[in-house]
């Protein structure tokens, strides 16, 4: 078997194993999501009694968003599920970026059903005021549905916490993730909660002035941060959805497993690409010797390919291209590590 047809080989048992590729986050996505949609639904009916006692449109605004958000970690799940299936002839590469696909989805939903329904409904509650009845039902939903956000939010936090970097800020951990169902479910949750407290000030001022402008003034803000947080999320997943490459980090374990340890080659250079969160393609030129054989080149790159399998075990497809080093035209022969594929 060549070292090509092995590294296939190898990719197709790891899609074939079932789960584990799919399994968001390595199961910490996961249990976000599940206690993010648990919250949500809650809050959600909470929010549609509220404001058919009420008539804030503030509280139909925070309504319709949760009801959103509940449809996104459904979908953000149905992404996971269909991302673990198996590569066909098809999709040699698997499924991976299914996960990408459906986190968009997200952002598509989260502006046009949540912030876009926010802004209108916000208009009109503007160009038409009404005074709020009973409007302690809606202050006192509100001040739940910032504890059970909370709740999830924690949970969001503490199983990002196991995840990202040590020292890594929770916003740069958003911005360089590979893995989309955290950032999702963290800037859904921030988000959720600022619109809370925005829905909170609308209420209370439109009850204390009498005047409904201000729960007006309060859904036209929640849904321009809706609106804020959709684009972001769209700008991330795209670039995820065009491929990205390996984290530094990966690529410079990479590099040291195919330059250390016992029988190690020399990287000409060599590109990365995540074909989906848990999947790594890696293709190098590797430096062999001018009188190595074709049997002592097909075992320097199977031990290669092992040795970067340990130190990166998300590198599941390898292709290793042998090659003869040669000067470039300033008497240097470095490798070159190059983004994307």
């Amino acid at each position: 078997m060549t070292a090509e047809s092995k590294a296939t080989a190898e990719h197709d048992a790891a899609n074939g194993a079932g789960g584990e590729a799919g399994e968001p986050g390595g199961g910490h996505g996961t249990r976000a999501i599940i206690a993010a949609l648990i919250a949500n639904l809650g809050i959600a009916i909470a929010k549609f009694v509220a404001f058919l006692v009420t008539g804030a449109s503030s509280m139909l605004a925070e309504a319709i968003h949760s009801v959103a958000d509940s449809g996104n970690q459904v979908l953000l799940l149905v992404g996971g599920k269909r991302a673990a299936r198996a590569a066909t002839p098809e999709h040699p590469f698997g499924y991976g970026r299914d996960r990408y696909i459906y986190a968009f989805i997200v952002a598509i939903v989260l502006f046009s059903v949540g912030g876009l329904f926010a802004i209108y409904e916000g208009v009109h509650k503007l160009q038409n005021p009404e005074e709020l009845t009973s409007p302690g039902w809606a202050i006192g939903v509100l001040v739940v549905a910032i504890g059970l956000e909370s709740f999830s939010l924690r949970t969001a936090v503490h199983e990002t916490a196991a995840v990202k970097a040590p020292g890594q800020s929770y916003w740069k951990f958003i911005r360089t993730a590979r893995q989309p169902e955290l950032p999702v479910i963290l800037l859904e949750d921030v988000g959720a909660l600022t619109g809370l407290v925005l829905a909170l000030l609308g209420v209370g001022i439109a009850t204390l002035t009498g005047n409904g402008v201000y729960d007006g003034l309060g859904t036209v803000a929640i849904g321009l941060l809706l609106v804020v947080i959709a684009f972001i999320l769209a700008m991330e997943t795209k670039s995820l959805l065009l491929g990205e490459s390996a984290t530094p980090e990966d690529q410079r374990k990479i590099v040291a497993a195919l330059e250390g340890g016992p029988s190690p080659v020399s990287v000409i250079h060599m590109k990365t690409l995540h074909l989906g969160p848990d999947e790594v393609l890696v293709a190098a030129k590797i430096a062999v010797q001018r009188g190595d054989t074709a049997e002592e080149i097909a075992d320097l790159i199977d031990a290669a390919e092992r040795r970067i399998r340990d130190a990166v075990p998300i590198a599941r497809v390898i292709y290793l291209e042998p090659d003869v080093r040669r000067p470039t035209a300033s008497g240097t022969s470095g490798a070159t590590v190059t983004q994307g594929a």
